[in-house]
Formats: structure tokens, C-alpha cells, sequence
């Protein structure tokens, strides 16, 4: 037994791919293509996709939003997780990024699931509230500009349905979030959203040392 999350050694972490189902091969073919981009490091990790598959099926998720879909990989994850009848709306500003995850969801044949608007974050979620989606999300995940997260979190909270999930990327920002002599703009959004969602008792919270660090927000009832 242990009473604190294991070091993950680069010995480990191999066992721990290799206990986890294979990845199809277009799973692995985006991933390979991303690995090749100067943005690289925003693809999230093999084992964090494994595990908001995972969700998205535990949860029973038919209506999910994304905001920060980069080369589709995570979209990807969750739409193949969706029912047929799922539907996941996904927020980027990227044409460039987001035309390789088209054509990789295309060939996993989910293409039909994934609604992407190419606008601000802001701006789709802020049409979504008007357009009457209060509470109908089942699921949501935020991985985009820091500086901006909480204001995504106060408008997906309010799409989401009582006991809707949001996972948040980044959470412990390689760490710099536990030193207060990092100061620059992303940190201390982080750090502020860290505290924030500690005491917000519109949630029950689980911040988990998964990649970068992945926060759970479930939605109370």
C-alpha cells in the first residue's frame, strides 16, 4: 500500500502503457502526426484519454462539450465513446490544428458526432446559454488559454445538468502552481481557479495527478 500517488519512473510509466488496452491504429497515427508539431506538448496523454473514455461511458454521456481541441485527439476519444446519437460541440480557433483532427475523425467514422465551431470559447458557450442549453450537458472538458478558464467553468456550469461532469487540464501546470515565486499571467490564473474550485460548493471536487494535472468538478443536484 502506499499513502501518496507512486513516482512515476520512466520503467513504470512503460508498464503502465503496456497494461492498458492497445490504441487503435488511428488513435495512434494522430498521435504520431501531432508528435511532429512544434505545439506538441498540448496533446493530452495516452492514459488521460484512457481514462475520459472511461468517464464518458461511466457517466452514460450523450451531450458533451470541448473547449481547446488543438489535432482532435481527446475529441476523438470522446466521440468514439458516445452512443450514435452522442453529440460532442468542440470550441477551437484553430483551422490549422483542427483540419488534422478532421480527417482523422472522418476515418474513425465519428465525424457525424463532433459539431466543431471555429469561433471564441467564450462566444459559442455564451450562443449555447441563448439558445436554451442551460443544463443539458452531460459532460464537459476545458483545455484551452488558462487566462480564461474560469470564465469557462462559470458557463459550463451552468450548461451542464445536476451531477454533469467537467474534467480541467493543466491543473498543476508542471508544478509551477505550488511555487508563488512563479508569477506569470497562466500561473496565477491556475492557481487562483485551484483555490477557488477548493471552496466552491456548487461542486464536489477531485484534482488528480493524472498528465499535467486533471481536476473533476461534478455537478450537485
Amino acid at each position: 500500500m502506499s499513502a501518496r500517488t507512486l513516482t512515476m519512473t520512466d520503467l513504470l510509466y512503460d508498464y503502465l502503457l503496456s497494461v492498458n488496452r492497445p490504441l487503435p491504429d488511428v488513435f495512434t497515427r494522430l498521435r504520431a502526426e501531432t508528435s511532429q508539431l512544434p505545439m506538441a506538448r498540448m496533446q493530452i496523454s495516452v492514459e488521460q484519454g484512457r481514462f475520459m473514455e472511461l468517464v464518458t461511458q461511466l457517466i452514460l454521456a450523450k451531450k458533451v462539450l470541448e473547449v481547446g481541441v488543438f489535432t482532435g485527439y481527446s475529441a476523438l476519444v470522446v466521440a468514439q465513446a458516445l452512443p450514435e446519437e452522442g453529440t460532442l460541440i468542440a470550441c477551437d480557433v484553430s483551422e490549422e490544428w483542427t483540419s488534422i483532427g478532421r480527417r482523422y475523425w472522418q476515418e474513425a467514422g465519428v465525424a457525424h458526432k463532433i459539431d466543431l465551431r471555429i469561433a471564441p470559447a467564450l462566444q459559442t458557450l455564451d450562443g449555447l446559454l441563448a439558445d436554451g442549453h442551460v443544463g443539458t450537458f452531460d459532460f464537459a472538458f476545458i483545455d484551452a488559454d488558462k487566462t480564461n478558464y474560469d470564465a469557462y467553468y462559470e458557463r459550463i456550469l451552468q450548461l451542464l445538468r445536476p451531477y454533469g461532469l467537467i474534467a480541467i487540464d493543466n491543473m498543476l501546470w508542471g508544478g509551477q502552481v505550488a511555487d508563488e515565486t512563479v508569477q506569470d499571467e497562466d500561473t496565477v490564473a491556475l492557481r487562483a481557479l485551484n483555490a477557488k474550485l477548493r471552496d466552491d460548493p456548487r461542486v464536489t471536487l477531485s484534482v488528480l495527478p493524472v498528465g499535467d494535472g486533471l481536476t473533476l468538478a461534478l455537478k450537485r443536484g
